[in-house]
This record gives C-alpha cells, structure tokens and sequence, in this order.
C-alpha cells in the first residue's frame, strides 16, 4: 500500500477574508469551492500552482466564535523563493508572529490564529 498527501483542512470563521490573506500572503489562489447542500458550511481549496498538495478551508456558518487552537504547536511550512521579499511585506501586513534567526525561519499568522512557518526554498526544504 502508498499513501500521498492530498490536503489538510483548518476551520476559519471568515472564508473571505481567510481567502483574501492566502492570496495575498502566500500567492495561493483558490482552485474551488464546495458550499454544503443545506447551507450549513462552505469549502474552498486552495493551491499553490507548483504541487498538488491543497489547503482546504471549511467555514461552518453556524460556529461564529474563534476556534480553539490550543497552545498552537501545530503549523503549516511554506518555502518561499525569496525569503527577505516574504520577510518584508509579512512585515508590512504585520502578520510575523514568530522569528528564530539562528534556525533561518519565521512564523506568519493568519486571521484565525492558525502558524504558518516560513522558510527559504531549498533542496531539501526540511529545517
């Protein structure tokens, strides 16, 4: 048996706006959306252009409270091509939450809380 990775999900309180700053932030667009038949949630994937890995956004209409992220250890890692460009208009946006220069990385977060790691794009793309 192989498995591959296909998605992973985060649950956002504003799928515009959510949208809005993975476009803006990371250059990710959105490849498709799926609202629930009942009206209940919306799902919209997003990708990079370069994998096939997608992020997945679900909005559950009915959860208007932020979520609970716990003490936020988890983390998506995204490398960039041009790590100081990303350093500075993640400067900017005023979304750099965490920086570790000895390990050459740093942290976005997104409107709902969520860590994303930033590093430079490199052969291996592992810290």
């Amino acid at each position: 048996m192989t498995a591959r990775i296909v998605h992973c999900n985060i649950n956002v309180t504003d799928l515009e706006r959510s949208m809005a700053f993975y476009q803006k932030a990371l250059g990710l667009s959105t490849l498709r959306r799926r609202p629930a038949a009942d009206g209940s949630f919306e799902l919209a994937f997003l990708g990079d252009g370069q994998t096939g890995f997608e992020l997945e956004l679900t909005w559950l209409k009915g959860h208007p409270l932020p979520y609970e992220l716990g003490e936020n250890e988890s983390h998506i890692c995204f490398a960039v091509s041009d790590y100081a460009a990303a350093h500075a208009m993640h400067g900017e946006m005023g979304c750099i939450c965490f920086e570790n220069p000895d390990m050459g990385v740093y942290f976005i977060e997104d409107p709902d809380g969520y860590w994303l790691e930033i590093v430079p794009e490199r052969r291996d793309n592992h810290v």
